[in-house]
Formats: structure tokens, sequence, C-alpha cells
């Protein structure tokens, strides 16, 4: 960039660049040329990446995804699995003496493996509930799609918005799922952000897993378990609602987009 080695600069950089141009010397002090910056609208950011989906019935999914969202709320269910979860210290933050922040030791041998917390949601009743599993696999998919189904036993129409993992698309699964009048509502590939439920495992990640040095993988269940039925009772929570915001916006990556890729439609 400019015929300079860099893929970075700094206003250091870009001040002695314009001082040593040959073709039109330019000698600004750094803190003039910051200001000048700034008042073009231009900040240091932090570089985001995209990764477009390839998918050809990217449209077609999405728009049955907005149906089940918008038009079958009360009958509209997300699933997707959180994890691996280990056992080891988890950084967070916590309220402490200035200067003496909370130390948790380090860990190098892990030996209790790895779990994962099958996760479903409601979304007309804004309820999440799950368990966690060894593995993900065909048979705790399936255990999932009849918990979501016995949530609405009536035998009317359910919709489960979940992702492209082989366990979802497995044959046995799409057969069971026709005979029980369930709709799979499959998220795009590579775009994931398009399951509601991916919001409400922020908070799950900051309020259980932040900050925590759990024994074994019992006292992590439980506290999972402790935190689903806590915030099934708060479930306007101002701490639950500000957490599922900023998960929002790290999944959606930009503001006024839909779905990550797609702009709004104008107002009428």
């Amino acid at each position: 960039m400019l015929g300079k080695p860099f893929t970075r600069w700094s206003v250091r950089k870009l001040a002695d660049h314009l001082r040593r141009d040959a073709a039109r010397p330019v000698r600004i002090g750094r803190e003039t040329l910051r200001c000048l910056l700034a008042r073009r609208g231009i900040s240091f950011q932090r570089t985001k990446t995209w990764k477009e989906s390839p998918d050809p019935t990217f449209d077609a999914k999405l728009e049955h995804i907005e149906y089940a969202l918008n038009e079958r709320a009360d009958r509209t269910f997300a699933f997707d699995e959180f994890g691996p979860l280990g056992i080891r210290p988890t950084a967070g933050s916590c309220w402490a003496g200035r200067g003496r922040p909370e130390r948790l030791p380090a860990t190098f041998r892990r030996t209790h493996g790895i779990t994962y917390f099958h996760g479903c949601y409601s979304v007309g009743d804004d309820k999440l509930w799950g368990v966690n599993r060894k593995r993900k696999g065909i048979d705790h998919t399936w255990a999932a799609l009849r918990s979501i189904r016995a949530a609405r036993p009536d035998g009317a129409p359910v919709y489960v918005i979940l992702d492209n993992l082989s366990a979802h698309l497995n044959w046995r699964i799409r057969r069971w799922a026709v005979r029980k009048n369930v709709e799979l509502c499959f998220t795009p590939t590579y775009a994931s952000w398009a399951n509601p439920i991916e919001a409400h495992f922020g908070p799950l990640r900051q309020f259980t897993l932040a900050n925590s040095d759990h024994p074994n993988h019992t006292v992590q269940t439980r506290a999972l378990h402790a935190y689903l039925r806590w915030r099934n009772q708060h479930t306007r929570h101002p701490d639950i609602l500000a957490a599922q915001r900023r998960e929002r916006a790290r999944i959606r990556s930009e503001k006024g987009v839909r779905w990550g890729g797609r702009p709004l439609p104008a107002a009428a």
C-alpha cells in the first residue's frame, strides 16, 4: 500500500509518508492529521471479515424462517448445540477490590472431556431449555425435537429453526418430522446467525461460564440449569435483554442490515 510494506498504518507512519513524498511533500503534525481524518469521518477500526453464503436457496430459506418468526411465532421453536463445554477456569468480570482482581488458576491437563448443551427455544413463550450431552448426534437431536413436539401436543404444525449439521439432516429425522407435522426450517449455509437461539447463548455464556471454575461437568450442568430456571422467570430482566442485544450485534456485525447480508426494506 502506497509502496510501503505495511498493512497497518499509524498516524505517525502516515505523517512521515506525506513528509517524504517526492512528488508533493506535505508537512503536517500528527495531531493535525488525526483531527483532519476525524473531520472526514475516518477513525482507526478493527477490520471485519464476512463469509458469503454459497447456498443457492439462500433467499428461500430466509423467507421461510421469516414467515415462521413473523406469522407463526407462537408455534415456532429454535434448536442448536452450544459448546464444546470444557472443565477449565474461564475468565470473566466481577466486583473486586481496586487493584486486586480475582485470579483463577491455570489448567494444562484437562481430563474431564467436553459436553454440548442441546438448547431449545420457544419464540412465542420466550422460554429456553435444554440438556447437556457428551456429543452431538442424531439420537440427541431427535430427543430435542421430541421435546419441542411435546410442548405443542395438539398435533397442529410446529416450526423448528436449526442449522445444517449432518445430525439435523438425517433422513430418519426428516421422515419423523413429516409424520409428526414438524416443519424443519434450515438456515442457509454459513448463516447460523439466522437462528434466533444464537442470541440467547450469549447470556448463557456470560452469566454461567464467564468467571467460573467448575470442578466437574455435574457442577457445570447444575449451574446451567439453575440459570435456565432463573432466566425463564425473568425473561424481561434488563441484564438479559442487554446481553441479548450485545450478542445480536456481534453475530449480525452491521447495523441496519437484516440477517447480516440483505438491506432492510424501505418503509412504505
